[in-house]
């Protein structure tokens, strides 16, 4: 069950997993993108999970407002702004709740995930972070039943399939694009940082 201290509590998992992996999502990144990727993730989670634990809001919907406003005036790079509207959708299905199980969490981010394809233009196929939490929200509303753990177990797992699978896609969003066919084997960074999103959350 999510709730304002479990929601506050995984936003320090994905900060402190973020720090971690910043420069090696840095190296990924650089190899067919502009290499901000591990500044703007590590700074966007740790500005986010800042504004939640400064605060004492209690309506998820409302904390996640908070968390996308503070991550995208920390990291205004075009992942940190697909990451806000992710934020923004959650929030409208969030909104008026003070708990989430599994099911609401996967409905919610699925809600995320509909808006950042709706502003973005993009969808899962297309080598971005999409193909890495589209299965992960997939996953929590299929393994909702049987508990938090469970269920974001399974999310990692897909997620991680999701981003191992963006090897064999061309790029067609980003400076990625340029690289057309040549960036076949290549696995997509914003992929990466979505599995260790949900590598985070399943090892809390």
């Amino acid at each position: 069950m999510v709730n304002a201290d479990t929601l506050r509590a995984a936003f320090r998992a994905i900060a402190a997993k973020m720090a971690e992996k910043r420069n090696y999502l840095i190296e990924l990144d650089q190899r067919n993108g502009d290499g901000d990727l591990g500044i703007s993730m590590s700074e966007g989670y740790a500005a986010a999970s800042a504004t939640l634990e400064a605060s004492e809001e209690t309506d998820l919907g409302r904390l996640c407002i908070a968390a996308s406003k503070a991550f995208n005036e920390a990291a205004p790079s075009s992942l940190g702004t697909i990451t806000s509207f992710c934020l923004m959708g959650m929030a409208k299905v969030l909104k008026g709740h003070t708990e989430a199980d599994m099911a609401l969490l996967g409905e919610a981010l699925e809600g995320g995930l509909a808006k950042v394809m709706e502003k973005a233009g993009s969808k899962p196929g297309e080598k971005t972070i999409l193909d890495a939490v589209c299965p992960a929200a997939e996953a929590i509303r299929a393994h909702a039943a049987e508990g938090d753990k469970a269920a974001l177990t399974a999310a990692a797992k897909a997620a991680a399939e999701g981003s191992d699978s963006t090897a064999n896609m061309p790029a067609v969003h980003g400076r990625a694009a340029y690289y057309g066919e040549k960036a076949i084997g290549l696995i997509d960074g914003g992929s990466v940082a979505g599995r260790f999103i949900f590598e985070a959350l399943a090892e809390m």
